[in-house]
């Protein structure tokens, strides 16, 4: 549902790398690796994490769009280095390899081997899970700094937390007035992503939990924006409204199962007068009652925060993995096993503002236009309503 920005990744989990290219960032906008990086090393932390994450070090390299740390409005392309290739090399070879391997057979429950392999035919599921890895997401998050960066041009920051893991809630809640840059400030701080510290301890413990069983657990986070202008998206048609625009690119990571604009689910139970944001004039500045919509009304921004929240199912990878059968000779055995996280939550939080970040930036360019940055701005600030 993308309008103004597109973009692609390419490569497989234990492959030689990730791919990204994004098309549609206006010139003269200011970018460097070192920015990216940024977040690549956010989607790495959280408590949970399995080997892989002391394994690799994600770091993007600008193949190409960008000039003397300014982007030229041709499309950008990174590169992400797996440094495990190394250990894979003959695995995931390109050419023929240099010895037989053992195929993949047990699919995995919760996963997309089975359907994958039935799709295209294949007799080894690693043709499938090399792809549907979550390992894609690394080059999401890079994709999704670029497009942070941009918004943050024209004063538009993008925040989350964690505020449950397994069943166990963080009930404290994000201010209003609450900078940003201060919540993803301080929330980084905790191994969780989680503003009580209470709360923390009894996640920790539940991971750990998990772990000690050979299970994993999901739960939920929040992805909020601020400083956004009236009128981003559109009522008029069904793919212009921005909650499907954001739902669509949150629901397309593989483990994100639901998603809640605002209120969300909650409004189901509640009077119409409980729950609409009462519209009021105060210094000379329109403001509302409370933010029950999430920043959005009729498909469109209403300048008040966009508020987001996702729910992320466990990790499908079980290190004491579930019944499956072996494809080959339909026998019971147990579902294939990955190395894996026993929680990846704290993680998924970064790649749900990643997503967000990207589904803005594609708002704000259909909306304002400009071929660079500059033009970007004086659009805005001719017609921006806030």
């Amino acid at each position: 549902m993308l309008k103004k920005i597109s973009y692609m990744t390419a490569g497989e989990s234990h492959g030689k790398g990730l791919i990204g290219i994004i098309e549609g960032i206006p010139a003269g906008m200011h970018l460097t690796e070192e920015y990216i990086a940024k977040d690549l090393l956010r989607r790495m932390q959280g408590h949970g994490r399995g080997k892989r994450m002391k394994i690799e070090k994600d770091y993007a390299e600008i193949f190409s769009g960008v000039r003397h740390e300014i982007t030229l409005g041709s499309p950008i392309s990174l590169l992400i280095k797996n440094l495990d290739w190394v250990n894979w090399e003959d695995r995931m070879a390109i050419g023929k390899p240099k010895k037989e391997h053992k195929k993949v057979t047990m699919p995995r429950p919760g996963h997309a081997d089975l359907a994958g392999v039935m799709k295209y035919g294949f007799d080894d599921i690693r043709n499938v899970l090399e792809r549907s890895s979550a390992r894609e997401t690394a080059m999401r998050v890079a994709i999704g700094a670029i497009c942070r960066k941009l918004l943050e041009e024209v004063g538009i920051t993008v925040g989350s937390r964690v505020y449950q893991i397994h069943n166990i809630i963080d009930e404290s809640s994000v201010e209003n007035d609450m900078n940003l840059a201060e919540l993803n400030k301080t929330v980084d701080k905790s191994p969780v992503r989680c503003l009580d510290k209470k709360a923390e301890k009894k996640m920790i413990a539940i991971i750990d939990e998990a772990k000690a069983n050979g299970d994993s657990v999901g739960g939920s986070f929040e992805v909020i924006a601020k400083g956004l202008p009236y009128g981003l998206g559109s009522y008029i048609n069904a793919d212009g409204k921005l909650q499907a625009r954001i739902t669509q690119a949150m629901m397309s990571v593989n483990a994100f199962k639901g998603v809640e604009i605002g209120a969300g689910f909650a409004s189901g139970a509640v009077f119409g007068s409980e729950l609409h944001d009462e519209i009021l004039y105060e210094d000379k500045k329109i403001t509302r009652s409370s933010n029950n919509a999430g920043g959005i009304e009729g498909g469109m921004s209403n300048a008040q925060p966009i508020h987001v929240k996702v729910s992320m199912k466990p990790i499908s990878t079980l290190i004491k993995p579930l019944r499956s059968i072996d494809l080959d000779t339909m026998e019971a055995k147990l579902a294939h096993k990955e190395r894996t996280d026993s929680c990846a939550v704290p993680a998924a939080s970064i790649i749900g503002e990643s997503m967000l970040a990207i589904v803005i930036a594609d708002a704000l360019l259909e909306k304002f236009g400009g071929d660079s940055l500059d033009q970007l701005k004086k659009h805005i600030k001719a017609s921006g309503k806030y």
